[in-house]
């Protein structure tokens, strides 16, 4: 009976790791599901919508086929239409069969001019106006390489073949593919989806099976040894002795006399080999055979027991069921309202931390070779000014200190602009991580239409003391706040005028209690400043011949101001500080002395006219809102000469 239990076990555990491994090779179908983009009419860009990429459920694989350099990323629908406006492109998209369409889309006409005050829609190419030096003009978008964009979430280049594996586009999300804009883009382009190919009970299975074959063994070994004790030979008992007569001992040989003379209690050799008798074993035979037996055990048990691993080890974790597999608890997390019509924020976190780091890198290049154009293509308005200077002077003396570079370790503060249209304005607070000296900046950077990349236009340096008010979730972004707002303590348009004349006047200035301690401070370190000018011409006897003038007035440059939570602003303004020393009469010239500065700008080293000195503060300040009782506090400065000029 156990030889049949052993055979039972034996089919059983063959149907079972069978039934096992036949999930995992002939009935497992193909792990991925995949679509095929046909293009018939070739052109230098496709747009391929985001419904094309979630036609099916899963991550998805973007498979792109191609001569040469091919290019592809992913932003918003609406942001790739606008850059290609004016482009000829083939766009893919779902058709009511859920089969992808390819409809070749031809450049559209400049968008009309806006009125005032009103920006360009993101769905409409901007109107034509003339390109900052450096920039490639809208109208000329043959030949236009995406590569490189700040539009792009994301962006992927390879060479003859590109994929672009684990996507997870959200709606309202698209993909462009291109080679350099120049020649056609690649038409062979494949979606795929990954498939569910796993056999929770491929591992069970085998593992049954090989449970049934271990236990087939010992059914078998068993048998076998029941077998061998119940049907085999057995030892009989010696017959009766024959009949003896006495013996003789003195007719013996001595040997054979002191033998049987010998005591019957004298020690006896034990015989392995001893015939049996009474019908038992000697203990020695006995040991033996139950070593053997063990042994045979052994040797059979092994195979099982190395057959069982091994197919543990060949089971992958989607051979088997996933109990523990249970979905994760949500933390909670502060509500978040966003408001209705609420408009994408210009950039994410990670394309703003891309994006600073390309800005920094790019001046860090511009510094060191002095390349002011290089400069232009990253930086505009007030932080462009300075640094023309700064260029100046180094070439003059190469001692001067090279500018330090943006911080781009630790992005503390992303605040874009939630909009659709353009310009775009995004502010970010960034701190260094390897040198603690470097002072955390805080910088607006603009974005003027989809062509042009971020610019930086105001750059200071954070106060030790000061607090950056609660801001919106960078995935939320915020508002840009009118210059006129009457929704503050102080207009925008107002801020810089109403500082200035805190600065010339002190206490007696109207806008003087509206402003913290620390931005009253600054402005008495910059009265101080033109004290210790006037000072300087008393020690060096030219108090009677020469007299000296300041004037603090706002820039040309528009305040960029952002909206808070408290719904109060940070505003970024700048300043432009006049310092001009002129002589009192005819005979008596302004000699510069050693001043190199003033020597290096202006190539003279005396005017007899007289000099005028500018520079321009780059100042960061938060407004509270106009119900709020709290003062106008300075987060952020910066102070940069912009030029030295005789007077003619």
């Amino acid at each position: 009976m156990r030889f049949v239990w052993a055979v039972v076990a034996f089919v059983l555990a063959t149907v079972l790791i069978g039934a096992g491994i036949a999930q995992r090779t002939i009935f497992m179908g193909p792990s991925s599901q995949q679509m095929q983009v046909k293009i018939d009419e070739p052109a230098p860009f496709v747009l391929m919508d985001g419904d094309v990429l979630r036609a099916r459920p899963g991550a998805q694989t973007l498979l792109i086929r191609g001569e040469g350099d091919i290019f592809a990323a992913y932003g918003r629908t609406a942001d790739l239409k606008a850059w290609l406006a004016d482009s000829d492109y083939n766009q893919v998209s779902l058709n009511d069969a859920g089969r992808p369409t390819v409809k070749a889309v031809a450049a559209t006409t400049a968008a009309e001019e806006p009125a005032d005050g009103e920006e360009t829609p993101a769905e409409e190419a901007p109107a034509e106006e003339a390109p900052a030096e450096g920039e490639t003009p809208a109208d000329e978008s043959a030949g236009r390489n995406p590569a490189g964009s700040d539009l792009w979430l994301d962006s992927f280049t390879e060479k003859d073949a590109l994929i672009a594996d684990n996507m997870q586009l959200p709606d309202g999300m698209s993909v462009l593919i291109a080679h350099d804009g120049t020649q056609d883009a690649p038409d062979s382009v494949v979606v795929s989806w990954p498939l569910d190919t796993s056999t929770p009970w491929a591992g069970p299975l085998m593992a049954a099976g090989a449970a049934a074959l271990l236990a087939g063994l010992v059914m078998y070994v068993l048998g076998i040894r029941h077998q061998r004790r119940g049907r085999g030979p057995r030892r009989k008992g010696p017959g009766p002795m024959p009949a003896t007569e006495p013996i003789e001992l003195a007719a013996l040989p001595p040997a054979e006399r002191e033998a049987i003379e010998a005591p019957a209690d004298a020690p006896k050799q034990s015989d392995a080999n001893e015939p049996v008798q009474d019908g038992k074993e000697p203990e020695a035979r006995k040991s033996m055979s139950a070593t053997r037996s063990t042994r045979r055990r052994r040797m059979l048990a092994l195979p099982a027991l190395g057959l069982t691993a091994l197919l543990a080890a060949g089971c992958s974790a989607d051979s088997w069921p996933q109990f523990g597999a249970g979905s994760p608890t949500p933390s909670p997390t502060p509500t978040v309202i966003a408001p209705e019509n609420q408009k994408p924020p210009a950039v994410t976190e990670a394309q703003a931390a891309r994006i600073l780091q390309q800005i920094s890198s790019t001046l860090v290049e511009a510094d060191t070779a002095l390349d002011l154009e290089l400069a232009k293509t990253r930086l505009d308005g007030a932080a462009l000014a300075a640094r023309g200077t700064e260029y100046a002077l180094r070439t003059a003396i190469p001692e001067t200190p090279v500018p330090a570079a943006i911080p781009t370790e630790d992005i503390e503060v992303v605040l874009p602009e939630a909009t659709d249209r353009w310009p775009r304005t995004v502010l970010l607070l960034s701190k260094s991580t390897a040198d603690e000296t470097v002072p955390p900046a805080i910088l607006t950077m603009t974005q003027q239409d989809p062509w042009s990349n971020y610019k930086v236009t105001n750059i200071a340096e954070m106060q030790a003391s000061s607090k950056v008010p609660d801001l919106a979730a960078p995935w939320l972004g915020t508002s840009i706040v009118p210059t006129d707002s009457a929704f503050l303590s102080m207009a925008p348009g107002e801020l810089a005028a109403a500082f200035a004349d805190v600065v010339d006047t002190g206490e007696q200035s109207a806008s003087y209690g509206l402003f913290d301690e620390l931005s009253l401070n600054l402005a008495t370190s910059i009265r101080d400043s033109r004290q210790a000018v006037v000072q300087t011409l008393a020690d060096n006897g030219a108090a009677d011949t020469s007299q000296t003038a300041f004037d603090i007035v706002p820039s040309d440059s528009a305040p960029v101001s952002m909206t808070t939570l408290d719904s109060g602003a940070i505003v970024a303004i700048s300043l432009i500080d006049k310092e001009t020393v002129t002589p009192t009469s005819g005979d008596a010239v302004i000699r510069f002395g050693d001043n190199a500065q003033a020597k290096a700008l202006t190539g003279a080293n005396e005017s007899a006219k007289g000099v005028e000195t500018t520079y321009e503060f780059q100042l960061f300040f938060a407004v509270p809102a106009q119900s709020s009782t709290e003062q106008i506090r300075l987060l952020a400065a910066r102070q940069d000469l912009l030029s030295v000029q005789v007077i003619k």
